[in-house]
C-alpha cells in the first residue's frame, strides 16, 4: 500500500512539475449523454478538462487526475461524493455540480468540497439546498470568484454564507425562495460586481448601499420600492434591473452613481395617475424610512438629475400620462421604451414657475418607442423637446399625419392645438431617420406629410385601406432608402410614389398590387417584395430597369402566367436571389404548378398552347373564307333577281 501510496505521488509531482508537462497535458474529453452510471476507470491522468454531464452517475470517489482545471458533473443523480474525492484535484479550477441531489449526504458531500482550497468557480444550481447545506458548501473557498446557486431552497441570506469568500466577484442566487437579506451580507464582498437575485420574494429595498456593485439584477420578485439613503460616496453601478415587480415608484438611486441602463418594464408605476403625485409620495416614503419625519425635499428629482443613464425601459406600466418632468432630468438619455402603456394623449402639461410658461428639451434622446398607447395626440412642443430624435416607434396606436399646410397654417402657436382635433406634424422632428407608423388605422396619407424631416426608413404596413396622395412621400425623394407599404389591400391605381433616387428597400406586399410603379425605373432597390398580390406577369422592361440594381426579389402568393414569362428570363441572366421561388406557382390554359417544375419543361406546358392556338386561328380562317364565299353568292344571286325584275318591267 506503501509502495502504491509512494508511486502515486512520485507520478503527480512528475506530471505537474516535470518537464513534459505541457506536451503530455490531454486538452479535455467528453463523456457527456452517455447514460454511464459511474466515472470511468480508465480516464487519462493528463487531462486538464473532464465533462460527465448528462449521465446517471450517483456516486463519486476519488479521481486522480492531477492537472485537471474544470470538471463538469450537472444533470446526474449524484447524491454521494467520498470525503477524499476530490483530494487530488489541486488544480481544479472549475466545477460544476448542478441538478443533482446534493441535499443528501451533506456530511461527506460537503466534507469532499472542502479539499478544493484553490476552486474559482463553482455551480452547485437546482439542488434543492437550504441555507444550512449552502454554508456547509462553502466552506473553506477561500479563492472562489464565481459563485451559482440558481434553484435551490434558500429562504434567507446571512453574512455568514459568504464569510469565507470575500473574492467573490459574481454571484448567482435566483430562482431560490429568499424574502430576507440580513445587513451586511454582501457590503463585506469589496470584489463583488455581479449580483443576481431574480426571482426570489423580495418586498421592498429600503437601504441599498452596495457601492462595489456594477450589475444588480431583482428581476420577477414582488418589489414595491427601492430606495437608497444619501451616503455622499460614489457607487459603481451601471446596470440595473428591477423589471417584472410590483414597484408603484421611479426607485431613489444613489445620488452618486454611474447607472448606464434601469429596466423597470412590467411593473404597476403610474398607476397613482398623475405624475406629481407619484413623485409625492416617494418623497414622503422616503423621508419616512430615512428619516422619520416628513420632509419637503425633492430626493427622487435631486437624484435622477445627476444620472447618466443611456438606457430606460418603462414598457408594460401603468402611465396614464407622460412623465415629462421626471424623464427630462435624465440629460444623457439616448434611448426609452415607452411602448405598452396606456397614455392615450401626450399633453405639455407642465406646472409653472412664477406664472412663466417651460419649455423643456430632451437634449440626447435618439430612439422614443411609444407602441401601443392608444395614442391619438401628441403635442407639438413635446415634438419641439425631441432636439436629437433619430427612431420613433408609434406602431399599433391612433395617429393620423398632418399634411404639410396644416402644420404650416398655425405655427406660432401650436400649444393650441385641442387634443384629439388634430393629426400629428412630423415636419418638426429635422433630426429624426426611421419612423414606424405601422397599424395606426391611417386614413388618408396627406401631400408631403413628411416635408422637414430626412427619414431613411419608413413603415406604413398594416393601414388598411390607407388612401396615399399623390405626393406625399414627395419630400423624402432624396433620403428614404426602406418604405413598408404592405398588408394594406391598396391596388395598383392608388399607389403613387414619387422618384426615389435613395430608395434600396421596398416592400409592397400583400396588396392587391398587379403592376409595378412605372417611377420605381429611377430608384436603385436591390431589395423588393411583391409577395400575395395579383400579379399575372412583369413588365420585361421595368425588370430589366431594375435588374441593374436588384439583388432579392419575392414573388410567392401571385398566380403567374406561366406562358408569359420573359421577366424570368432577366432574373435568371442577371442572378437576381428570388428565395421563395419554390413557393411560387403560376398557370396555364389547363393547370395550376409549381414555377419551379414549370421551368424544367417549360415547352411542354406552353406548346400545346401554341399548337392549339394555331389550329384555332386556322379554323378561323376557313370559316371566314366559307362565310366570304357564302355572301359574294348571296350577292351575286341578288343582283341577277334585280337585273331580271328590271327587264320585265
Amino acid at each position: 500500500m506503501a509502495g502504491y501510496l509512494f508511486s502515486h505521488l512520485v507520478l503527480l509531482w512528475f506530471l505537474t512539475f516535470g518537464p513534459y508537462t505541457t506536451n503530455l497535458a490531454f486538452p479535455s474529453k467528453s463523456w457527456n449523454n452517455h447514460s454511464l452510471s459511474f466515472v470511468p476507470l480508465d480516464l487519462d491522468v493528463r487531462l486538464l478538462s473532464l465533462d460527465l454531464s448528462n449521465n446517471f452517475i450517483r456516486q463519486l470517489h476519488t479521481l486522480v487526475l492531477p492537472l485537471l482545471k474544470q470538471l463538469d458533473l450537472s444533470n446526474n443523480q449524484l447524491d454521494f461524493i467520498s470525503e477524499g474525492a476530490f483530494e487530488n484535484l489541486t488544480q481544479l479550477e472549475l466545477l460544476n455540480l448542478s441538478r443533482n441531489e446534493l441535499n443528501n449526504n451533506l456530511g461527506n458531500n460537503s466534507k469532499a468540497l472542502q479539499s478544493l482550497s484553490n476552486l474559482k468557480n463553482l455551480d452547485i444550481s437546482g439542488n434543492g439546498l437550504s441555507n444550512e447545506a449552502v454554508e456547509l458548501y462553502l466552506k473553506n473557498k477561500s479563492s472562489l470568484l464565481q459563485l451559482k446557486m440558481t434553484g435551490n431552497a434558500l429562504t434567507a441570506i446571512s453574512y455568514k454564507l459568504f464569510k469565507e469568500s470575500k473574492g467573490l466577484q459574481i454571484i448567482s442566487i435566483d430562482g431560490n425562495l429568499i424574502s430576507d437579506i440580513e445587513r451586511g451580507t454582501f457590503e463585506p464582498l469589496s470584489q463583488l460586481e455581479t449580483l443576481t437575485l431574480a426571482r426570489n420574494n423580495l418586498a421592498h429595498i429600503c437601504d441599498f448601499k452596495l457601492h462595489q456593485i456594477k450589475h444588480l439584477n431583482l428581476s420577477r420578485n414582488s418589489v414595491e420600492y427601492f430606495i437608497s439613503r444619501e451616503d455622499h460616496k460614489w457607487y459603481r453601478l451601471e446596470i440595473l434591473d428591477l423589471s417584472f415587480n410590483k414597484l408603484l415608484y421611479f426607485p431613489i438611486i444613489p445620488k452618486y452613481n454611474h447607472l448606464k441602463y434601469l429596466y423597470l418594464q412590467n411593473n404597476m408605476i403610474g398607476a397613482l395617475q398623475s405624475e406629481a403625485t407619484m413623485v409625492s409620495e416617494v418623497n414622503s416614503l422616503y423621508d419616512e424610512i430615512v428619516h422619520g419625519k416628513p420632509a419637503r425635499e425633492n430626493h427622487l428629482h435631486s437624484n435622477w438629475r445627476t444620472m447618466q443613464l443611456i438606457h430606460i425601459d418603462l414598457s408594460y406600466n401603468h402611465f396614464t400620462s407622460f412623465p415629462i418632468e421626471t424623464l427630462f432630468l435624465l440629460s444623457s438619455l439616448e434611448s426609452l421604451n415607452f411602448s405598452y402603456n396606456c397614455l392615450k394623449n401626450i399633453n405639455w402639461n407642465i406646472r409653472r414657475f412664477s406664472g412663466t410658461a417651460r419649455q423643456l428639451f430632451f437634449v440626447s434622446l435618439k430612439d422614443l418607442n411609444l407602441q401601443s398607447n392608444g395614442l391619438q395626440y401628441i403635442s407639438p412642443r413635446f415634438l419641439e423637446a425631441l432636439w436629437q430624435i433619430e427612431r420613433l416607434n408609434l406602431q399599433d396606436n391612433l395617429v393620423q399625419p398632418c399634411a404639410f399646410n396644416d402644420h404650416r397654417k398655425n405655427p406660432q402657436s401650436p400649444q393650441q392645438v385641442k387634443p384629439n382635433s388634430s393629426c400629428v406634424s412630423f415636419g418638426q422632428l429635422r433630426t429624426l431617420k426611421h419612423l414606424n407608423l405601422r397599424a395606426n388605422y391611417i386614413k388618408v396619407l396627406q401631400e408631403k406629410a413628411f416635408l422637414g424631416t430626412s427619414l431613411v426608413s419608413l413603415d406604413l404596413a398594416q393601414n388598411v385601406h390607407m388612401v396615399m396622395h399623390e405626393e406625399a412621400l414627395e419630400s423624402l425623394q432624396a433620403t428614404l432608402e426602406s418604405l413598408i407599404i404592405s398588408e394594406i389591400n391598396m391596388s395598383s391605381s392608388h399607389l403613387s410614389l414619387p422618384c426615389m433616387v435613395a430608395l434600396n428597400q421596398l416592400n409592397i406586399s400583400n396588396n392587391r398590387l398587379h403592376e409595378l410603379p412605372n417611377s420605381l425605373s429611377c430608384s436603385s432597390v436591390r431589395n423588393i417584395d411583391l409577395r400575395n398580390n395579383t400579379f399575372v406577369t412583369f413588365n420585361y422592361s421595368q425588370i430589366h430597369n431594375l435588374s441593374t440594381h436588384l439583388k432579392t426579389m419575392y414573388i410567392s402568393g401571385n398566380s403567374f402566367n406561366c406562358c408569359d414569362n420573359q421577366w424570368l428570363t432577366i432574373l435568371n441572366d442577371t442572378k437576381i436571389d428570388v428565395p421563395d421561388i419554390s413557393e411560387t406557382e403560376c398557370v396555364t390554359d389547363v393547370t395550376r404548378l409549381r414555377l419551379m417544375e414549370y421551368l424544367k419543361t417549360p415547352f411542354s406546358y406552353c406548346s400545346a398552347r401554341t399548337k392549339t392556338q394555331e389550329v384555332i386561328v386556322g379554323e378561323t380562317i376557313v370559316i371566314l373564307i366559307f362565310i366570304g364565299a357564302v355572301l359574294t353568292m348571296l350577292i351575286v344571286f341578288s343582283k341577277k333577281c334585280c337585273t331580271q325584275r328590271s327587264l320585265l318591267v
